[in-house]
């Protein structure tokens, strides 16, 4: 475990990845920015969790690379060790569509490319401490798509289904909570649809989160 001190003016930054060319690389580009400052570095889920337990920074950068289910889990890990004031941004090369939503649902406050440029990280890591939700601009534009209401509102019925969706329940579980059938979640999610000209699940909670200012987009 390589731990460094730090004075209380700064954002303190954890990460944990499984290549150490690449921790080393991050930690020399983060070491010149202003209020931030990598204060441990792990290679293992364990050895990482035993760091911000003992540390308690700001932020942890986890490497999407340990896999999707352990990554998807941890933020809720963290909360269950008493360390739920530690943000944690997933970092990984590639997001499919949906992915990105779903780090979001089960706790993480943000995802980013590991291609992304070094001022969208450190904008990245700096909404991140101040206590906001995180996309990259583009990821949200892939999905999210324009928003265009139609004639007539939603009624009640269809925004509990859409802020039901924006947690990421599925349609059984949001009939179950509602006490409707599956069908009827699906003609109710078909009539948000076109109301609103979203296309999918995906772009329905990306919008839902960006309308309730729990997501922050960087324009890249």
């Amino acid at each position: 475990m390589e731990l460094w001190g730090v004075s209380e003016s700064v954002d303190t930054i954890a990460v944990c990845a499984t290549e150490p060319i690449a921790i080393e690389g991050l930690r020399s580009l983060l070491d010149s920015a202003e209020g931030l400052r990598v204060v441990a570095t792990e290679t293992s889920l364990a050895d990482c969790l035993d760091a911000v337990k003992e540390l308690h920074p700001s932020i942890l950068l986890l490497d999407k690379a340990f896999g999707v289910h352990a990554v998807m889990d941890f933020p809720g890990t963290l909360r269950k060790s008493d360390c739920a004031t530690t943000a944690v941004i997933v970092w990984g090369v590639v997001f499919p569509e949906a992915e990105s939503l779903h780090f979001l649902q089960a706790g993480a406050a943000a995802v980013l490319r590991k291609t992304a440029r070094l001022d969208v990280l450190l904008t990245c890591l700096r909404e991140v401490a101040r206590g906001g939700t995180w996309m990259e601009e583009q990821m949200v534009r892939e999905s999210a798509g324009p928003v265009r209401m139609a004639h007539s509102p939603l009624t009640a019925r269809e925004l509990q289904v859409m802020e039901l969706v924006e947690r990421g329940m599925k349609n059984r579980d949001i009939g179950d909570a509602l006490g409707i059938r599956t069908g009827t979640v699906k003609i109710h999610l078909k009539h948000i649809f076109e109301k609103t000209g979203i296309r999918g699940r995906y772009g329905l909670a990306l919008s839902g989160l960006k309308e309730k200012g729990l997501l922050v987009p960087a324009l890249i």
